[in-house]
């Protein structure tokens, strides 16, 4: 399975769409065996979520998200977590536990965007 999380740095950034880079884990049994950080290529409305998708992302790790995302995933068949904070590595590995919950907060404005990933 791959697992991608909106990263700033190597944390897991409030806003999917405004992140630095994107932390691809590939994962067997359970485990994470390798790792891939790439740029974010830019933010344009509906890109991401297909070109992620294109990069093989099964499931998708963010602090916030918008519903146009959200929808474009689902669409996809793509798994979207929200709500998720701190390390990426460490989110992942809490996923893969089975422990990890979306909160399923979208932001529904991008003047907000500073403030996603605060809907605990």
């Amino acid at each position: 399975m791959k697992i991608c999380v909106a990263c700033d740095g190597t944390q897991v950034a409030g806003h999917f769409g405004h992140c630095e880079n994107f932390h691809f884990y590939n994962t067997e049994n359970g485990r994470i065996v390798s790792d891939e950080s790439v740029p974010n290529p830019g933010h344009r409305p509906g890109f991401l979520p297909n070109f992620l998708g294109d990069r093989g992302a099964e499931v998708i790790l963010s602090g916030g998200m918008g519903g146009g995302a959200v929808d474009i995933f689902n669409e996809r068949n793509i798994e979207v977590i929200i709500g998720v904070q701190g390390d990426a590595r460490t989110a992942v590995e809490t996923y893969l536990r089975g422990e990890l919950q979306s909160t399923g907060s979208i932001c529904h404005k991008h003047e907000h965007a500073d403030e996603c990933g605060e809907h605990q």
